[in-house]
C-alpha cells in the first residue's frame, strides 16, 4: 500500500516514514496542504492538521472531494469537537498524538479492510422511497413530498443507512461503525445529536424511533 504522509515536522515525518516502511508500506511525505492536494497514486492518507499553508481540516475536506482513499487524521488536537469535525468532513479515523506505531498500523489495517469491504459490497438502491420520504444516493438529495430537505454529509449518511433496512431496529454500534468509523471511540452522544437534527429537519420525530437500549429504526410515521 502506498501511503501519503502529510506532516510539516521533518523529524516526526522521518521517524514515522521509517516505521511505516519497516511495516511494509510505501510512503510519500509532503509538508504542506498544497502538496497533499497535488499528490497522486496513493491508497491512504495520514494527515496532520497543523500545516504551514492551510488548515488541515480544509485539506481533509478538499481531499475527500477528489479521492475515495481512506484518510486518517493524525493530530495533537484531542478535543471531542476536533474529532467530531474531522469525521464530519470526511476523515475515516482520528488518531491523537502521541501514539504508538503499533496502534497506528492497526488502525491503517482496520480502515483498509473496511474500505475494501465497502468497495466489494453490493451497492444499495440508488433511489429509495419510504412513505413520502425520497432518498437519492447518487445526487445525495432528500425530499419529503415536494419539499427538499437539506442535510449535512453525515446526516445524509445516517438517514441513508437507516433507510437501507427501513422498519428494522439497527443497533447503535452498527450505526456508528457504518456512518462514522469502526475505530471511533468517542462518546455515542454524537449519534444522538445527529438523530435529533435529522428528526427536526424531517419535521416529525416519529420518522426515527428510538428503541431503548438497542438503537433506532426509520419508519413512515403515517
Amino acid at each position: 500500500m502506498h501511503i501519503l504522509l502529510v506532516d510539516d515536522d521533518p523529524s516526526i515525518a522521518a521517524s514515522l516514514s521509517d516505521a511505516l516502511v519497516y511495516a511494509g508500506y510505501q510512503v510519500t511525505h509532503v509538508a504542506t496542504g498544497a502538496a497533499a492536494l497535488a499528490a497522486t497514486d496513493y491508497q491512504l492518507v495520514l494527515l496532520d492538521l497543523g500545516l504551514p499553508d492551510m488548515d488541515g481540516t480544509e485539506v481533509c475536506r478538499k481531499l475527500r472531494q477528489q479521492t475515495t482513499a481512506p484518510i486518517i487524521i493524525v493530530s495533537a488536537r484531542d478535543g471531542e469537537i476536533d474529532r467530531v469535525v474531522g469525521l464530519e468532513i470526511g476523515a475515516d479515523d482520528y488518531v491523537v498524538k502521541p501514539f504508538s506505531t503499533r496502534e497506528l498500523v492497526a488502525r491503517i489495517r482496520a480502515v483498509s479492510r473496511r474500505s475494501d469491504a465497502t468497495a466489494a459490497a453490493p451497492a444499495p438502491d440508488a433511489e429509495q422511497t419510504v412513505g413520502r420520504l425520497h432518498i437519492d444516493r447518487r445526487s445525495r438529495r432528500v425530499s419529503l413530498g415536494d419539499e427538499v430537505i437539506t442535510l449535512t454529509a453525515k446526516e445524509f449518511d445516517l438517514l441513508a443507512f437507516l433507510a437501507q433496512d427501513a422498519g428494522a431496529c439497527l443497533a447503535r454500534q452498527d450505526i456508528l461503525e457504518a456512518v462514522w468509523d469502526t475505530n471511533w471511540y468517542g462518546p455515542t452522544k454524537t449519534l444522538d445529536v445527529h438523530i435529533a437534527s435529522v428528526r427536526k429537519k424531517l419535521g416529525d420525530a416519529a420518522w426515527i424511533e428510538a428503541v431503548r437500549g438497542v438503537g433506532f429504526r426509520l419508519q413512515d410515521p403515517e
